[in-house]
C-alpha cells in the first residue's frame, strides 16, 4: 500500500504577503513610546514608511488625543496620553497604554 502525501505549494519569500498585523498608526505610536523625543525621520526608517507618511500620522494620533506634541527648544517631543480609549468598537474597552504595555512587555 503506497502511501499518499499532500502536497504543498511553497511560495518564494518574494511573493510571499508583506501584511503586519497592526497598522502603520499603530507602529509609529509604539515607536515614539520607545523614546519620545525620536526624530520623525527616525521612527520613519523604523516604521518602513516615509516620513511625510510618519507626519500624517503624527498630525492623526494629536488630533485623536492619543499623543501631545510640545516644543522642547527647536525640537519636537511626543507624550503619549495613555489613558485615552481606543477607537474601534472591538477594542474601545482598553486604553493606549494597554496597548503598549502588552506589547513591550518582556
Amino acid at each position: 500500500m503506497a502511501i499518499q502525501t499532500k502536497k504543498v505549494a511553497v511560495v518564494p519569500a518574494k511573493e510571499q504577503s508583506h501584511w503586519t498585523l497592526f497598522s502603520n498608526h499603530a507602529h509609529v505610536l509604539l515607536s515614539l513610546d520607545k523614546e519620545g523625543g525620536k526624530v520623525l525621520r527616525d521612527v520613519a526608517l523604523e516604521v518602513g514608511i516615509t516620513e511625510r507618511a510618519v507626519q500624517k500620522i503624527v498630525a492623526d494620533l494629536e488630533a485623536g488625543g492619543m499623543i501631545t506634541r510640545f516644543k522642547e527648544g527647536r525640537c519636537n517631543r511626543y507624550k503619549i496620553n495613555r489613558r485615552v480609549k481606543l477607537r474601534h468598537a472591538i477594542e474601545s474597552h482598553r486604553s493606549v497604554g494597554d496597548l503598549l504595555d502588552f506589547v513591550h512587555k518582556d
